[in-house]
């Protein structure tokens, strides 16, 4: 992981880490918000994708880069590329946000539509790579792709010391996989906890019973959390996650809105999950409750003309 954070260190912001002490008396704890929204393309997910794509290379990624996306990731890969010169493809969902997909054209990859559903993603993403010969940059569950997420929370832990717990979303798995590998190659006694919508529980679902269970399709206003664990984020989870919080869609709207009005942080709905999560009655009675928690906001593409509120 520190090879990746070398290698995206010329490409990537270093993003701030910012405190709010209205939140921090809500929750009864200290909180360090990891503020990924600053990062390039609005979110995360440029981390990995740029590792991921640097490590592909230029000669190979002359023949492009393709992937599936409902929005964060397909707009990194296609910043991603332009690092190497390639191509990118990204296959995306027709129903997705109109938003997502300007601003990943915006970045120059083309858009493939798909149905939202996971047998069209996959059907027509094997399509394009076959036509085009491109190399396949899978959303998360891809070892350059956690690796370049987990960077996240090397960069947290080297700024702020003496962390009880770290906190993070869970959709496909690559930042809480990224983030506890990350963690506990650093300290194993920081618990790593992750926070997922009720609508899409697969994740606390699968540490319920031991093994990866599928994912459901319910309607959540946190849609970038709505894929189910992958082959390898799974184990990562059912093994360095102590537990996963799962916190409904008002709990998750009430969170945005706090961090909007009283941080000053614009953030996605998949991001407030996190303070959702601390917020929570689950949370509030914990054994041995974490004081010292690292929040990672995975992002801020929020669509202006679509507020929640």
């Amino acid at each position: 992981m520190r090879q990746a954070a070398e290698r995206i260190a010329p490409h990537i912001h270093r993003t701030p880490v910012q405190r709010c002490s209205h939140l921090e008396e809500l929750a009864g704890c200290e909180l360090f918000f990891k503020c990924e929204m600053f990062q390039r393309t609005g979110s995360f997910k440029f981390r990995g994708a740029s590792n991921a794509a640097l490590k592909v290379g230029a000669d190979a990624g002359r023949r492009g880069l393709v992937t599936h996306s409902s929005g964060n990731h397909g707009q990194a890969l296609a910043a991603a590329g332009r690092l190497i010169g390639a191509p990118v493809y990204v296959v995306m969902p027709s129903t997705a946000s109109a938003f997502k997909r300007r601003a990943i054209e915006g970045y120059g990859a083309t858009v493939v539509p798909c149905e939202w559903t996971a047998q069209s993603r996959l059907s027509i993403l094997a399509e394009v790579a076959e036509r085009t010969g491109g190399v396949v940059i899978p959303p998360y569950d891809h070892p350059d792709i956690i690796a370049g997420q987990g960077t996240a929370a090397l960069e947290l832990l080297a700024e702020v010391r003496d962390l009880d717990a770290l906190i993070a979303p869970v959709g496909g798995g690559g930042l809480i996989s990224g983030v506890a590998v990350a963690t506990h190659g650093l300290n194993a006694a920081i618990r790593v906890i992750g926070a997922e919508p009720q609508q899409a529980d697969d994740a606390f679902r699968s540490k319920q019973s031991g093994r990866r269970e599928a994912a459901t399709d319910g309607p959540t206003i946190a849609d970038g959390l709505r894929a189910g664990l992958g082959e390898l984020t799974w184990p990562i989870v059912r093994d360095h996650v102590e537990r996963v919080i799962c916190v409904g869609e008002e709990e998750i709207l009430a969170a945005m809105r706090l961090l909007w009005e009283r941080a000053k942080l614009m953030v996605e709905p998949s991001s407030a999950v996190a303070l959702a999560a601390v917020l929570s009655e689950e949370f509030q009675r914990m054994p041995n409750r974490p004081q010292r928690i690292g929040v990672c906001l995975s992002g801020g593409n929020v669509d202006l003309d679509h507020l929640p509120w």
